[in-house]
Formats: C-alpha cells, sequence, structure tokens
C-alpha cells in the first residue's frame, strides 16, 4: 500500500509498504480520510518522539476485512477511528475513562496510523464507531482528535452553559472545533489569533466577536467586551502567552481549559499565575480524547447539522502534499484544516 513514511525529525515522503495485518478481533480500514492534525506536527517537528513509521490518528474509512471474533462490524461498513483507542482491561477503562485506558491505543504511535491507504485496527469491536450515512468521510475525519476532545473538555468537563461568554486563543484546527461546539450550546464566543484569516474562518464556525492579538491586547480587549472577564477561557495552542492570556481573561470563577499541548519552548512547563487563580477561584480544566461511549452523544448533532466539523476544511489533500502543510504549521501559516482524501 501507499503510505507516508517518517524517517526523522522533518524528514518523510511517500513509499510503498507492507498491507498491515489483524488478528482475531481487528479490523482493517480502508482509509478514505484522514486529517492533517497538529498532534501529528508535533512528532514531524521533534517535540514528541516517532513511535511509528506511519502517523496518523484521525482517519474514516470502509471496513475491508473482519477477524473471526469481530460481532458489530462487517465489510463494506462506513466507520470512523476515534484516536483514543483502549484494550478495556485497565482500571480507566473499567470507569468508563476509556480515553485515558494505560494501553494508549493511538493510531499512529501504538500501531501505523491514517497516513496510508489501510490501517489494522486492534480490537476492534471496542476501538471502531459505525459512521453515520449523513456524515461524510471527510467530515468524519475532521472530527478527528481535535474535535472531539473539544466535545468532551465543552460539554463533559467545563460544561458551558447557554448565554456565557467564552473566549479561545488559537483558532487552528481544535480551536475552530471549540468555537463551533460552545456557539452550539448558546454561548458567545470571542475568538483570538494573529492570523486574520483564521480569525474570518472563527466567525464561520460561530465566533461574535475576533481578536487579532498583533494588533489588540487581547486581556484587555475581552475583559472590555464581556463588562469584566469571560465565564470561560481556552487555550487552544500550548504556548505560555496564549495559556496565560486566557487564564488572565477570566473573570472570577471562571473556568480554563487547557487543550492545546506544549513544542519544545515550553517543554511541557507553563509558569501559570497562581496566586491571581486562587484569589479570584480560577478553575484549571484539562482534556485529551473521549471516551467511546460518547460518539453517541456527538455524532447525531453532526449528521442533523447542529455541529459542523466540515466548515473548518480549507483543502483536501493528497499524501504528498502533508509535508508541506507542517511546514506552514512552523510558520502558524495554515488557515483552517487539511484532510488527506487523495492516497494514490
Amino acid at each position: 500500500m501507499k503510505a507516508l513514511v517518517i524517517e526523522d525529525v522533518k524528514t518523510m515522503g511517500v513509499k510503498e509498504i507492507s498491507d498491515p495485518t489483524i488478528d482475531e478481533n481487528g479490523i482493517l480500514v480502508n482509509v478514505k480520510a484522514n486529517g492533517v492534525c497538529r498532534s501529528d506536527w508535533h512528532v514531524w517537528a521533534g517535540d514528541h518522539p516517532i513511535s511509528q513509521p506511519v502517523m496518523g490518528h484521525e482517519f474514516s474509512g470502509v471496513v475491508a476485512e473482519v477477524g473471526k471474533n469481530v460481532k458489530n462490524f462487517k465489510k463494506g461498513d462506513r466507520v470512523i477511528v476515534p484516536f483514543s483507542g483502549s484494550d478495556g482491561t485497565c482500571p480507566h477503562c473499567q470507569k468508563g475513562n476509556t480515553h485515558l485506558c494505560d494501553s494508549f491505543f493511538v493510531p499512529g504511535l501504538a500501531y501505523t496510523g491514517g497516513y496510508a491507504e489501510y490501517v489494522g485496527v486492534p480490537i476492534g469491536d471496542r476501538n471502531v464507531i459505525h459512521l453515520p450515512e449523513e456524515i461524510s468521510f471527510t467530515d468524519g475525519a475532521a472530527l478527528g482528535c481535535r474535535f472531539m476532545t473539544a466535545f468532551e473538555g465543552i460539554i463533559g468537563k467545563i460544561k458551558v452553559q447557554p448565554g456565557e461568554w467564552v473566549a479561545v486563543y488559537g483558532c487552528g484546527g481544535v480551536g475552530l472545533s471549540a468555537i463551533n461546539i460552545a456557539t452550539a450550546v448558546g454561548a458567545n464566543v470571542i475568538a483570538v489569533d494573529i492570523n486574520e484569516n483564521n480569525l474570518n474562518l472563527a466567525k464561520r464556525m460561530g465566533a461574535v466577536y475576533t481578536i487579532n492579538s498583533r494588533e489588540t491586547a487581547p486581556v484587555e480587549a475581552i475583559k472590555e467586551l464581556t463588562k469584566g472577564g469571560a465565564d470561560v477561557s481556552i487555550d487552544a495552542l500550548g504556548i505560555a502567552e496564549t495559556c496565560v492570556n486566557a487564564i488572565n481573561s477570566l473573570r472570577k470563577k471562571g473556568r480554563h481549559l487547557q487543550i492545546g499541548v506544549t513544542t519544545k519552548q515550553e517543554a511541557g512547563f507553563i509558569s501559570l499565575p497562581i496566586d491571581h487563580m486562587v484569589v479570584n477561584e480560577i478553575k484549571f480544566e484539562t482534556t485529551l480524547g473521549m471516551p467511546a461511549h460518547r460518539f453517541n452523544h456527538m455524532l447525531p448533532l453532526v449528521a442533523n447539522g447542529r455541529l459542523n466539523p466540515g466548515k473548518m476544511v480549507t483543502r483536501e489533500i493528497s499524501l504528498s502534499e502533508v509535508n508541506r502543510i507542517f511546514e506552514d504549521m512552523s510558520n502558524f501559516a495554515t488557515t483552517g484544516t487539511f484532510v488527506v482524501t487523495e492516497f494514490a
């Protein structure tokens, strides 16, 4: 099969490799669409180690083959593969938090990922989900880690309410997802970015105000717009500036959601304004992925048009174009998200 193979930091290319195999519990998926995610960029850029020669964890496709023990799927089924897979044996799985499984069955990390024509998904009945006919393969891939992570954080953890003010720092894929989801709940979203094209797309996803932080001090602007501060802030980028600014944009008893992970510059650590957070009773929450069973709450909202992941897809691309997208990500020059749909 054709696959995009990463060999070293910022070194990858399209090659012919062996098709993946499955055991009696696995499902072989013919990939139809795979999202280009900033998490993959972190591996390409050297922020995270290379675990598999083929990355990619935001994919949808068609079942090509099932193991003899698979009960819930058959050849020809349309499917999506949640990036936070599980084995069902650890304490987290047994409590329903399958996205925190100790096995960490993430495509592209634990096994060959979606920048390829086929993926062999282990324990398929747990780690594959039916994709409704109303949702295209491209939209299914756009749900990826960014949309499901934002959904779980906004709906399941921070619990954004109608009428609340939500400040989103960073209008890449996960930021745009957060904007769309918070807007669907009935919140008033303020989007912050340095890229005017991203801010225009943020408006399409539902933002009521946008702030270019290269031109306007965002904390002061948000406090003025909201008459005291946002109820919820989201750092969707993971750099010190956006994280701290997001927290400082909150009113008393505000809630901060951290989605973005750090780059080499922060190396996993960001200094937080702890005294300010204590005095103002600021809540700090994090989110990564979503339990598989929660897809039943999200997919109907996509199928009926209340959520629109496809609106943030800038372009469908081929495998050979991914490297250029990563280069643009390094310069914060991308707008929206990109989905691989051409694997030849």
